[in-house]
């Protein structure tokens, strides 16, 4: 404080004597006892927000852990799948190789039957010219032995043959 000016022309008085009076005032109207109700009860607040965010993050870690195992789950599952797809590509690659097999082998047989059959028919073909060939020159043959008496007598003697073959 200056000297001559009275002391409630310095600040310093002033914020001092409205302190006083405030918290007189806070006093007198408990107002202190309302500041710490609502102190408390955003205290509680925070602590059930933090209960919340506890709660809420030992969920997100169970789901997390959920989520690696059904991952790891899902991981054996596609494995086992690889696994039985390849057993099964095997098992079909044996069957063609078993089948084929199968075919190559009817179709051998088939075409050596067919072959056969050929060769068969053109025997019988070669047989058959053959008798033809034999019947024209045989029928050749008698055509010109049969000229004149000689033929006569050997055709008569073959119709009194025949003659007594048939009765």
């Amino acid at each position: 404080m200056a000297s001559g000016e009275p002391f409630y022309a310095d600040p310093t008085f002033w914020v001092a004597a409205s302190t006083v009076v405030f918290v007189a005032l806070v006093l007198w109207k408990k107002a202190h006892h309302k500041i710490g109700e609502m102190l408390d009860a955003r205290s509680d607040e925070i602590r059930a927000q933090i209960e919340e965010a506890k709660s809420l993050r030992n969920e997100a870690e169970q789901m997390l852990l959920d989520y690696q195992r059904k991952q790891r789950d899902a991981e054996k599952e596609a494995a086992d799948i690889l696994e039985q797809a390849s057993a099964d590509a095997k098992i079909l690659v044996d069957a063609a190789k078993a089948d084929i097999t199968t075919m190559v082998e009817r179709r051998t047989k088939s075409a050596a039957e067919k072959i056969e059959q050929a060769e068969t028919s053109a025997i019988k073909e070669v047989q058959a010219v053959a008798v033809d060939v034999a019947v024209k020159a045989a029928t050749d043959v008698l055509a010109e032995t049969l000229k004149g008496k000689a033929g006569k007598a050997l055709a008569d003697a073959a119709i009194a043959d025949v003659d007594t073959k048939l009765h």
